[in-house]
């Protein structure tokens, strides 16, 4: 008998082992829902009220019962708890706060007892093994890895990595890719999350991240930092757009991207199912960047609008549709890449709208100045856009104006401050009719033009614009005063005026603000380089990955 039972704890022990081996998880772990499911069962045979522990002997495999009591002055429940003279009784050094742990006989584990206890230990395994699998993937977000296809349901792929398995959803598989059971296949993972069901890990075949992860292991001189990635845009399985900058002058990024008779980047293409890949020389200097990202298509010229970055690209006619591309793309993937919004227009519908644009220009200089058209058309052809130009122009700029002498000047500048004064005085009216307070149009800065503006958004007091943010007044999307030239620094200024005004801060906070927003500014200035390096889309990705290689592919390179 002796014989039987040693055989049976040493058959524990290698069970904790196998398990323990083959879930990759430690062989403590397993001996502790071993302890679990143990405990479990004999509470059901001694009562669930008892609290009964189990030990196994980490070497032996020898099993152990307790039932452990804590020692109280006043006890409350008889299964738990012992009374401090009675403990004394077993035991003369106790004292309240103490367990007492008093040994059970071996049991035999019935039907019902061992099925329990094997759902305990399945599931502590099963948790522990989830844990496992989230801890080993949550710091691998970022890395390509390779697995293999383990089935396809309804367009979504699951991937098996060995010990655990990955999803890579229908919208993250490269589109038109035929992908089948038991094939090895690359991804990216972008995500690790716990859920119910176990650690959830997810690749992506289409994501940005992928091809410049690909890139930094087929190019050496990403690895080594030497090159940088500065951002991709994709339209998976179709095109991309790929920017790229070189640190050493000596060194063609895009070259080297391509590699000898375009090897490196074919490498690329291939594990991207034939994607066209246009690999484009990153400039510091926005215009030339965006005209790189428009190639193969010829640019005439671009105007930037920063403040909205937004862009004007003025192409040739016969451009127009090598701009756009297929559907598109072409402009669609140089706004990605950029992360500027492009508008593309041709060289006539250019200067159509330029000729709409004088006309109209004209017309309300005409209206406003009471002049004729000659006359207006020369303010307009000078660069002269807004009234308030015209009035507080030194006369001098007005004077170099071919054929105007210092009457028409001060006629002109005359008439151009009564015109804005007749608008102010309109639009203090209507400020009045809207309710908006006298108070707040004394705030300094505050035009009676914005003071409508407020009034129609229902900002009629101090009180209302002291508790406004500076970006609810300058928001280009949905600001309050978004037609006017403010910009954020002089609405905040404005706001804390008011704000001061009211009470609401002592000069004092005003000044400790100042001084906290030019610190800011200061050390902003100091890190710009470090900042704009933090910001760019692929930076950390230039610093992780790898090889050598060239350009007769058909690959267009810009």
């Amino acid at each position: 008998m002796a014989t039987a039972v040693s055989a049976n704890r040493l058959e524990l022990l290698q069970i904790a082992n196998l398990v323990a081996q083959e879930k990759a998880i430690d062989k403590s772990i397993v001996l502790e829902a071993m302890e679990e499911a143990i405990q479990k069962a004999a509470r059901s045979k001694y009562g669930v009220e008892n609290d009964i522990r189990a030990q196994i002997d980490e070497k032996t495999g020898d099993i152990r019962l307790f039932r452990v009591v804590e020692v109280v002055e006043e006890v409350e429940d008889t299964a738990t708890q012992m009374h401090i003279d009675d403990a004394k009784k077993d035991k003369e050094d106790a004292s309240v706060g103490d367990f007492l742990a008093s040994p059970l006989p071996p049991m035999d584990f019935g039907r019902i007892a061992a099925q329990t206890a094997k759902q305990v230990i399945v599931q502590k395994v099963r948790d522990a093994e989830r844990q496992r699998q989230f801890e080993e993937y949550k710091d691998r977000i970022g890395e390509v890895i390779t697995g293999v296809v383990k089935r396809v349901e309804y367009g979504n792929v699951i991937v098996d990595l060995g010990k655990s398995e990955a999803i890579m959803r229908r919208d993250q598989v490269i589109p038109r890719e035929h992908v089948r059971q038991n094939d090895r296949i690359r991804g990216y993972i972008y995500d690790v999350r716990r859920e119910n069901r176990g650690p959830q890990i997810f690749m992506s075949r289409t994501k940005p991240e992928f091809m410049a992860q690909l890139f930094a292991q087929e190019v050496p001189e990403i690895y080594d930092g030497v090159i940088e990635i500065k951002s991709v845009a994709r339209d998976p399985g179709s095109r991309a757009k790929f920017a790229v900058a070189s640190a050493d002058g000596s060194i063609d990024p895009v070259g080297a991207c391509v590699g000898m008779r375009g090897s490196r980047v074919q490498a690329v293409v291939n594990e991207l199912q034939g994607e066209k890949i246009d690999i484009i020389q990153w400039s510091p200097d926005f215009a030339s960047f965006i005209v790189n990202a428009l190639a193969p298509a010829e640019v005439a010229k671009v105007v930037l609008d920063d403040d909205n970055t937004r862009v004007e690209v003025v192409v040739p006619d016969d451009q127009l549709s090598l701009a756009i591309g297929r559907r598109g793309q072409n402009v669609r993937l140089a706004s990605q890449l950029t992360g500027w919004t492009i508008d593309i227009m041709t060289e006539a519908e250019e200067s159509e709208r330029r000729q709409e644009e004088f006309i109209a220009q004209t017309k309300y200089f005409m209206e406003a100045l009471d002049v004729d058209e000659t006359l207006a058309q020369l303010l307009v052809a000078e660069g002269f856009e807004d009234m308030e130009e015209i009035a507080y122009v030194e006369a001098a700029e007005l004077l170099n104006v071919e054929g105007f002498d210092d009457g028409l000047v001060e006629e002109l500048q005359s008439r151009a401050v009564d015109f804005m004064n007749r608008l102010a005085a309109e639009a203090d009216e209507k400020r009045r009719e809207l309710g908006v307070d006298d108070e707040l149009a004394s705030v300094d800065g505050l035009t009676p033009q914005m003071l409508v503006a407020l009034g129609e958004d229902e900002v009629k007091t101090m009180e209302d614009f002291a508790g406004c943010a500076a970006d609810e007044l300058t928001s280009p999307r949905d600001g309050i005063l978004k037609s006017f030239d403010l910009d954020e620094g002089t609405a905040s200024n404005m706001i804390m005026a008011a704000r001061l005004t009211l009470g609401w801060i002592t000069e004092a906070d005003l000044e400790a603000l100042v001084a906290e927003a030019e610190a800011a500014s200061a050390a902003k200035d100091a890190d710009s380089e470090e900042v704009s390096n933090a910001n760019d889309v692929f930076a950390d990705v230039t610093a992780d990955t790898a090889t050598d290689t060239a350009t007769d592919t058909g690959v267009e390179t810009k």
